[in-house]
């Protein structure tokens, strides 16, 4: 059965994080397995798309509290709406509850097609750092369960963000539907491992932990560098790598100066070159996530992918899989036993490549695969709903 699908989300490439990637592996994917798929995002100035599918951008104005993310505008751009009208979607899919999601649920009512919405982040998380105020943050969470009551089908990522989801008091049918990663386990492990220590000055024997992601503190980013000026103190020599942008960067790197371990850490920005990130991967010892901001945390399973262990947070989403000491290791949430953590994972050294293969084994999924299943939910949706 051939259709055509629509990815909607409020931020996409340049901009790269994780529901950004969903977009791009959706669409990607789909369009490869026979399944007409865009991605409607906003606009981003200089920004020329080169994508194997089509990439449709409307208005956007810069968020000064929130660089690089845009906030996007529908209702003035005209040649916008003619480019959409032109196209027969028979199902459209919003990745967030905000600009384009809301585009999504008009033009799903307008034409009488069916909208899935995933929820993939924890809202209430960005409300309390954009406006402080408790009360506040919670008016716009219910904000945004409104929306998601509004539309015919609700994902989310796995258990434990649909308990997340219901907190939120979301009382609706549920599916989860995991995400995947692009990454394809490499047969050049050494080259590329070579590639960055030439590029970064680290020599091979240095132990190197590495952090990819958005540089906001919802992250958890506080506790990585207390942790690590931790870990010096009791005489462990490291390096730290920082692969991504975002508004803490400047204050991450004072705090980094202030607790003496600013010589140690690499803040290398955004990286786009999938290639240098998966070198990234492969060239650390140890993957350092400790957020209980993310769902699912795409980047364990990036890690995954070339058999780097992580160490997450116990209790958080993105852990929901990992079993310690088996594939991945786990700690409390606080600086002192995650630097412990670290110094035990450390003093068994040997141990991690097994871990790492474990992770490849059990958290490893590609996009290939996920999508398989996402086509064939999008079929019968479509399906029923006519």
């Amino acid at each position: 059965m051939k259709i055509v699908t629509g990815q909607f989300n409020d931020s996409y490439l340049p901009i790269m994080d994780g529901v950004a990637n969903v977009a791009k592996n959706y669409a990607y994917w789909l369009n490869k397995k026979s399944v007409d798929s865009y991605v409607i995002t906003p606009s981003f100035p200089n920004y020329i798309d080169d994508e194997s599918f089509e990439v449709i951008r409307y208005f956007s104005m810069p968020i000064p509290q929130r660089p690089p993310y845009r906030l996007g505008i529908t209702e003035f751009d005209l040649p916008f709406k003619r480019k959409i009208n032109e196209i027969p979607f028979d199902i459209v899919h919003a990745h967030c509850p905000f600009t384009s999601g809301k585009f999504a649920l008009r033009l799903a009512r307008k034409r009488h097609i069916p909208i899935v919405a995933t929820f993939h982040s924890k809202y209430y998380d960005d409300f309390k750092e954009a406006v402080k105020f408790d009360y506040a943050a919670k008016f716009m969470v219910n904000r945004t369960i409104n929306f998601f009551n509004q539309v015919d089908f609700v994902w989310t990522v796995n258990d434990a963000t649909v308990e997340t989801l219901r907190k939120y008091g979301f009382k609706g049918k549920i599916d989860v539907v995991p995400n995947g990663t692009d990454f394809v386990p490499p047969k050049n492990r050494d080259e590329l491992f070579n590639m960055v220590n030439k590029k970064l000055n680290i020599t091979d024997t240095e132990i190197v932990f590495l952090f990819v992601g958005q540089l906001i503190w919802q992250k958890n980013l506080a506790l990585i560098i207390n942790s690590l000026s931790s870990l010096k103190g009791m005489g462990i020599n490291f390096k730290v790598i920082f692969a991504g942008e975002g508004f803490a960067e400047n204050e991450l790197r004072e705090m980094a100066a202030n607790k003496g371990i600013y010589d140690d850490v690499i803040f290398t920005g955004k990286i786009l070159d999938r290639e240098y990130l998966k070198a990234l991967f492969i060239r650390a010892d140890l993957f350092l996530f400790p957020s209980l901001y993310d769902t699912s945390g795409i980047v364990v399973q990036e890690a995954a992918a070339v058999k780097c262990p992580s160490l997450l947070v116990e209790g958080s989403n993105a852990a929901q899989n990992i079993i310690n000491g088996y594939n991945g290791f786990l700690s409390e949430d606080n600086e002192k036993a995650y630097a412990e953590e670290i110094k035990h994972i450390l003093s068994d050294r040997g141990k991690l490549p097994n871990v790492g293969h474990n992770a490849y084994d059990t958290l490893y999924t590609s996009w290939d695969k996920i999508v398989d299943e996402v086509r064939m939910r999008y079929i019968e949706i479509v399906k029923h709903y006519k």
